[in-house]
């Protein structure tokens, strides 16, 4: 009995340590890309480590239901997003927004922009759109901050992070025309704000867009 314990021991030991492998292999090399992302959605550098912490944990511990060869950035950046939530939204001190009168407010203030507008590339970016590469700039990333939160994790999902509108639409917890709609706003809210910035950096809009299937 005490050999069969011991060899169950070892078995389980062994599982444990392919899956701690596992984990590091696929996982940690994504390990900036969640703490990128986490500090764009909480605007802050600590409560990004903590979110990134605390998304790490949660993986870990929910390693099994990860499947082996899907997107692991995007199962990652589900987490990490739930965790953002939980735990920073029902701390903030402002009144609460519907995202449907967030939606009625950007629409009067941005007024008639028309949808391959929105749909804007800037020339020279990578890929075109709101690329890794192209956000580095200060001017955008400040731009993308200032987006109203449901629009800005549409944004940075979709057009930075490069998640299907499926994807995206897991993360956030909404059907994928909600993230669709979401999407476009923030789009023309962030051409809105960009349009002096492309001018000036010499990147002219074009009404070709990006799809995401």
């Amino acid at each position: 009995m005490e050999q069969t314990n011991g060899r169950d021991t070892n078995a389980a030991g062994r599982a444990d340590d392919e899956v701690r492998r596992q984990f590091e292999a696929v996982a940690l090399p994504l390990l900036a890309v969640v703490y990128r992302s986490a500090l764009r959605f909480t605007g802050r550098p600590d409560e990004a480590r903590d979110v990134t912490q605390e998304t790490y944990l949660r993986a870990f511990r929910t390693f099994d239901r990860f499947q082996p060869g899907t997107n692991c950035k995007a199962w990652l950046l589900t987490i990490a997003y739930s965790v953002f939530v939980n735990r920073y939204r029902r701390q903030q001190r402002d009144p609460v927004v519907a995202v449907e009168d967030v939606e009625r407010i950007s629409d009067a203030s941005i007024g008639d922009v028309s949808s391959s507008a929105v749909s804007v590339q800037w020339t020279g970016a990578a890929d075109g759109g709101f690329s890794g590469v192209a956000i580095s700039d200060p001017e955008i990333d400040v731009a993308l901050r200032e987006l109203p939160e449901a629009f800005r994790a549409a944004v940075l999902l979709v057009d930075v992070e490069e998640l299907t509108y499926e994807e995206a639409a897991e993360a956030l917890g909404c059907p994928v025309n909600t993230v669709r709609s979401r999407l476009f706003r923030g789009r023309k809210l962030l051409w809105t704000a960009l349009r002096d910035y492309a001018n000036r950096r010499g990147y002219p809009a074009t009404g070709a867009a990006r799809g995401r299937s």
